[in-house]
This record gives C-alpha cells, sequence and structure tokens, in this order.
C-alpha cells in the first residue's frame, strides 16, 4: 500500500478541521437546506404544469434567499467555531464572541 493512499485513508476516517462540528449549528443547516430541497421540487412541479412564469420566477427568489441565508449562518457559526477552538475564550468572552456573531450575521443578512 501507497504512503498517499495511507493519508488518504487516514484522512477519509479523522472529521476536516474545517467541517461545522456544533451539532446544533449543522442540524439548522440541514433543516433549512431540506426546506429549500423542498421548495425546488415545488419549482419542478410548477415547471412540469406549466405554471406562469413569473409565479416560478416569485419561486425562483425565495429559494435564492432561503439558500444565501443557509450560506450565511453557516459562515457565521463556522467563524464562531474557529474563534472559540483558536483563542480558548473564558465564560465571558464566548458570550461576546456569541453576541458578535449575531451582530455580524444581522450586518452582513441586510446586504443581501
Amino acid at each position: 500500500m501507497s504512503l498517499d493512499h495511507d493519508r488518504a485513508d487516514s484522512a477519509s476516517t479523522s472529521c476536516d478541521p474545517t467541517a461545522l462540528i456544533d451539532s446544533e449549528a449543522r442540524v439548522d443547516v440541514l433543516n433549512r437546506l431540506r426546506r429549500a430541497e423542498g421548495q425546488l421540487r415545488g419549482i419542478q412541479r410548477m415547471v412540469e404544469s406549466g405554471e406562469s412564469c413569473l409565479k416560478i420566477g416569485q419561486q425562483f427568489s425565495a429559494v435564492r434567499k432561503a439558500l444565501d441565508s443557509t450560506y450565511l449562518r453557516m459562515t457565521v457559526c463556522f467563524m464562531a467555531q474557529e474563534l472559540e477552538q483558536r483563542l480558548s475564550p473564558d465564560h465571558e468572552q464566548r458570550s461576546d464572541i456569541a453576541s458578535m456573531m449575531k451582530d455580524v450575521e444581522t450586518l452582513l443578512a441586510r446586504m443581501g
């Protein structure tokens, strides 16, 4: 067995250090993705049944917004997770980081 193959095997069994490890955040992101998936299925049905392009366009817009907000949520959770792992904050600092991340999410959400 080659050294490269051994590295690939060990990499696939360990968690990527940049993965979203907070289980609550991961569940939130997955639930949002499932809702967007349902919306996409609805769009497919609308196209198949010959719905108005204007109605379909509204649904596309809704799905895009849902995916954008999901991406934003995942990014903010990832940032908070990385700050906590790298800085090892105490309880008060952890609370400050959580508050700051909520503010960042609010500010970024207003951009879209």
